[in-house]
């Protein structure tokens, strides 16, 4: 039995999860890691007081992942899969399962819910709550406004956010691994708020002091700094960073035209707030962009 903890796929027959499920089998092949596909069978908690979140694993039958294992049927490499059927409430059984997993990958919209969302509750859920990174992989027709910095048509390309005030270990770490197993060139993005208004009084607006260049000047080199490790470890990963105004989110989005990868971070549970949060910014990339999103929970704090 392998020692390698599996990249998991989430199935449940959609056409979303099955694109999900070819993502996760090329990642498990670039990471030498065995696939393990996981259907989980939703009844409804809230009719049912007498059953637990999460039932035990099933092997009977089921239609969905005999669905998985004939669409894996025949592809050109091979990876060690097994196919494991559960029974509970998705939200709340995968992000359980990332505790033993290198990754959790699934699509952005199942089969219950509304038409109309662009990411269902089960994708929030897990990429709240799940151990591990999760990778969302989106429907095709979405649109992206604006376009992505550099020249977005040169080769395989991961793109990452960059938090100059607080940027995280985890999220760089994740990003610089993942465009050196694929090749890639890494698009750091980090955006900085323009136009800056300051307010003296009411009604009043102070003159800036500033003017953009300097905010810009300042946000690359901050950046370049916080870089400047990872680029040791990896030298083979050529790096770009753009200094770019206005919202990180819509910055990330527009960069995720083209992009093989989208790497963003989760919030770190606060003393005043305890729960798992995921923050705006990862929110609305999750929601908007059309390349694969990876969530990176925070590292664990030092003791």
């Amino acid at each position: 039995m392998s020692t390698t903890l599996p990249v998991i796929a989430a199935v449940d027959g959609s056409d979303d999860s099955l694109r999900a499920l070819d993502w996760a089998l090329d990642t498990a092949h670039r990471r030498e890691a065995p696939l393990r596909v996981v259907h989980v069978r939703q009844y409804a908690a809230w009719a049912q007081t007498d059953v637990l979140v999460a039932g035990p694993p099933d092997t009977g039958e089921d239609p969905v992942l005999d669905q998985a294992r004939a669409h894996l049927q025949g592809r050109a490499y091979a990876v060690p899969t097994e196919y494991v059927g559960m029974e509970g409430v998705p939200g709340a059984v995968l992000p359980e399962l990332g505790a033993d997993a290198q990754l959790l990958v699934l699509g952005s919209r199942g089969r219950g819910g509304f038409a109309s969302l662009l990411l269902g509750s089960n994708g929030l859920a897990v990429a709240r709550d799940a151990a591990c990174p999760v990778v969302v992989v989106p429907r095709p027709g979405r649109e992206v406004h604006g376009q992505a910095p550099g020249d977005p048509g040169a080769g395989a390309r991961v793109v990452v956010g960059l938090h100059v005030d607080s940027p995280d270990d985890a999220t760089l770490t994740f990003a610089f691994a993942e465009a050196a197993r694929r090749g890639a060139r890494l698009q750091v993005i980090a955006a900085y708020p323009w136009p800056v208004q300051t307010w003296a009084a009411a009604g009043q607006m102070m003159p800036l002091v500033i003017d953009e260049v300097s905010i810009e000047s300042e946000t690359r080199v901050l950046a370049d700094g916080f870089l400047a490790p990872y680029r040791g470890r990896h030298p083979d990963v050529r790096t770009e960073t753009h200094a770019l105004p206005g919202d990180a989110a819509g910055n990330l989005v527009a960069a995720s035209r083209d992009a093989d990868l989208v790497v963003v971070g989760r919030h770190r549970r606060r003393l005043l707030a305890p729960a798992r949060m995921m923050g705006s910014v990862t929110h609305a990339v999750l929601l908007h962009a059309v390349s694969p999103v990876a969530v990176v929970p925070p590292a664990p704090p030092e003791d």
